[in-house]
């Protein structure tokens, strides 16, 4: 994950600036050459696009070869600039040699001079921007995966260092588990025996072990314990001891790490999921707004009060947000659960009865078609749902859950799923997991395609 998540950036990086540099060789190119600019770069031989996006593949490579790809947000602006104004003269260097080389008298050294001039102060500008955008995202807790490390020695801190150093990764450490006298520049949130307590009281994306010697014996419970619970683990230690299974060997910080991801970990598949959730889930709430004036208007005629109904559940790594849903209930519905508990028709950790006496006549009709769910696109637009993927738990069903049950969590939850149009009707709260770990583990843009269209059917059907 390291690897890959620096690699994404720095791919990113140089196509956004190699673009970029495209976009300004014709916009100095107009300015410089008026209406005619095209014709212009005709009278050289080449088609201003042939040498445009000559010019922007040179100067990739040289932020390449100047390192101007890595997330340097950890350095100070001051060398960053300094970087980029050396790329900027190497370009021209080599730009001027190529011209002078091939004998190009008829190219424009001035038009050459603004173009450079106009790149490195575009660069240094992206640059600067990039620290701001790292920065407010990373305090507001966008794409930033909470990783615990295990282990108070040296490396742990190094890692652990090194990891918040770098904001285009996205990491933000909770803590350590470990010594609970050692002095760390993060909390030590208790001795090593307090691992299960502390990844399910924590909403814990990724476990970094960095271990010494004398606590190797954690290694193999902690490696069985994120398998089954679906959450990405690193492991560090002296290279002998890199034997565990089903991992990658990255290196990061100096030492040798393996990586073990234990889940989907196609990063753009997730960042393409991710867009299809804003570009879908928008034009929903666009399309079905008047409907859901229509539900809104009725739930209320029906049983005055609140429209909306919003209750804390489980998501992604046991993050807890509020979901949104059209009422289907009496206003007083989650205080009178505890009085039909020994109605429940689901064998497991959750709750279901046919003849539920809360539900409202317009909620009967709303729970049938699935329009109670409408509201949950909110939910997938500020991110805490997808629109494929688990049902989000209540915190009370996950505090009962078996350790294979909780890899549910390791998939931002969803509107609708594999089970949902494929066994809705199922009884056994074991069989509905079953099913979401299948599509965990099968997972695919595709597969959410698939299961979005039937989804509509079903809904129409009252499946």
């Amino acid at each position: 994950m390291f690897r890959s998540r620096v690699i994404l950036f720095r791919s990113g990086l140089l196509l956004l600036d190699m673009v970029a540099a495209v976009v300004l060789f014709a916009i100095v190119s107009i300015t410089r050459f008026g209406s005619g600019w095209s014709t212009t770069w005709l009278l050289t031989g080449a088609p201003w696009w042939v040498w445009a996006f000559s010019y922007g593949f040179i100067w990739a490579a040289v932020e390449w070869l100047f390192e101007l790809d890595q997330p340097r947000m950890r350095w100070t602006l001051r060398s960053e600039v300094l970087d980029v104004l050396r790329a900027g003269v190497l370009v021209a260097v080599v730009a001027f040699s190529l011209l002078f080389l091939f004998h190009e008298p008829d190219v424009s050294r001035l038009f050459l001079l603004a173009l450079f001039g106009f790149q490195t102060v575009f660069t240094i500008a992206e640059r600067q921007g990039l620290r701001v955008a790292f920065a407010l995202m990373r305090h507001r807790g966008v794409g930033v995966r909470h990783a615990l490390i295990l282990g108070t020695g040296p490396q742990a801190q190094q890692i652990a260092d090194r990891l918040e150093r770098h904001p285009a990764l996205g990491y933000r450490i909770v803590g350590h588990l470990g010594d609970p006298a050692a002095r760390t520049r993060r909390p030590v949130l208790g001795s090593l025996d307090l691992i299960e307590e502390t990844i399910h009281g924590e909403a814990i994306d990724e476990v970094v072990v960095a271990l010494e010697g004398h606590e190797a014996a954690y290694i193999e419970p902690v490696v069985a314990m994120c398998r089954q619970e679906g959450k990405p683990l690193r492991i560090t230690l002296p290279g002998g001891l890199l034997s565990v299974a089903g991992g990658r060997v990255e290196t990061f910080a100096g030492a040798e790490i393996l990586t073990i991801t234990n889940g989907p970990d196609r990063i753009l598949g997730l960042l393409f999921k991710r867009i299809l959730d804003v570009v879908a889930g928008g034009a929903a709430v666009l399309v079905l707004s008047p409907l859901m004036l229509v539900v809104g208007a009725a739930v209320f005629l029906d049983d005055p009060g609140p429209v909306f109904f919003r209750q804390t559940r489980v998501g992604l790594h046991g993050r807890r947000f509020r979901i949104v849903k059209f009422r289907s209930m009496v206003y007083d519905a989650e205080a009178r659960l505890a009085t039909l508990a020994e109605h429940n028709e689901i064998s497991g950790h959750a709750f279901k009865m046919s003849d539920d006496p809360r539900i409202t006549r317009v909620g009967r009709v709303l729970r049938r078609t699935s329009l109670d769910e409408l509201p949950q696109f909110w939910n997938v637009l500020i991110g805490n749902m997808s629109i494929v993927g688990p049902r989000p738990p209540l915190p009370e069903e996950v505090d009962g859950y078996d350790l294979w049950h909780r890899r549910r969590l390791s998939m931002k939850p969803g509107i609708t799923g594999l089970w949902q149009v494929s066994a809705r009707l199922e009884q056994d709260f074991d069989r509905w997991v079953e099913l979401d770990l299948v599509y965990i583990d099968r997972w695919s843009l595709w597969l959410d395609l698939k299961i979005m269209l039937r989804t509509v059917p079903a809904m129409l059907s009252g499946r």
